[in-house]
């Protein structure tokens, strides 16, 4: 069987994130939290490695969000009726997400916290 080819595959990958960010609630708040990230980490003019750890930490989380759309789907195929292992399958993978959702609350607030409170500091002295 032949492999699709490069831009192929990419219209399929961006087709499953396009899949997650409509079916999955998650996704569709993590992608507007991390818009609002970049949008404060602009207006604070933050330096290229703070930009890489934030870029890095959202990439990540979207990342294992797709990734526990995989395993919802394919357990949900392999085991249409209930199933105690089906069920550890889900909510492991939710916990994944989960873990990483919460190291980039800390990630983003040692980024952020610091230069966010200073320039809200000058802003309030401004007035």
């Amino acid at each position: 069987m032949k492999q699709p080819g490069f831009w192929r595959s990419v219209t399929y990958a961006w087709q499953g994130l396009v899949y997650t960010v409509q079916t999955q609630r998650n996704a569709r708040i993590h992608l507007v939290v991390g818009s609002l990230v970049f949008v404060v980490a602009g207006w604070l003019n933050l330096d290229s490695v703070r930009w890489s750890v934030l870029v890095l930490t959202i990439g990540g989380v979207l990342a294992a969000e797709t990734i526990n759309t995989t395993v919802e789907a394919i357990v949900d195929l392999l085991s249409p009726e209930w199933h105690a292992q089906a069920k550890v399958a889900k909510d492991v993978a939710a916990a994944g997400v989960l873990i990483l959702s919460l190291t980039a609350i800390v990630i983003g607030l040692l980024i952020l916290g610091p230069p966010l409170c200073h320039r809200l500091l000058e802003l309030q002295n401004k007035v």
